[in-house]
């Protein structure tokens, strides 16, 4: 891997034109916009323009502000930083969004919920076992279950005793 040196004009290249499409003013003498940048960052202005200067590459924390005024994953920011690689920070997959009524209608099958839950791929074949194996004992116990909640054996014990004189 290469050092900081090798990679800070391309960081901050990529950080100039971050703040330029977020609004910072970095172009004109007095435009503010390494200033305002640390302000939003909650770093110092001194890091900011070193970064700018080509002088050193931001600490963590510093970069954490920087991804965070600017609206970039920190995961992004250290790899354009060749701090890391994409290999050493691997993209996870965003969940798909998942609404599931109530009533029963629209209900997901356990393989929708295995995808929408980023369960892995490997992995996939025994949650969906474990969760058909809840849902079919969790099926049984309900139709167990009189219509007043109690269940059927519950319902014999309270007949046999209506039934002693």
């Amino acid at each position: 891997m290469q050092s900081d040196a090798d990679h800070i004009d391309e960081f901050a290249t990529w950080i100039e034109n971050l703040m330029r499409d977020r609004g910072y003013d970095i172009d004109s003498p007095r435009g503010g916009g390494k200033t305002k940048l640390a302000e939003d960052a909650g770093v110092h202005r001194a890091a900011v323009t070193r970064l700018l200067q080509r002088q050193s590459m931001p600490d963590l924390e510093t970069m954490r502000g920087l991804s965070r005024a600017l609206g970039v994953p920190v995961r992004d920011a250290l790899i354009h930083s060749g701090k890391l690689t994409e290999e050493d920070l691997p993209e996870v997959p965003a969940l798909a969004p998942v609404e599931i009524v109530l009533s029963g209608e629209g209900t997901i099958t356990a393989e929708q919920a295995a995808v929408a839950l980023g369960i892995p791929a490997h992995l996939r074949a025994a949650f969906v076992q474990i969760t058909e194996q809840l849902r079919l004992g969790g099926a049984q116990e309900t139709s167990a279950q009189t219509p007043g909640g109690a269940t059927a054996e519950a319902e014999a014990e309270v007949g046999d005793e209506r039934a002693r004189p």
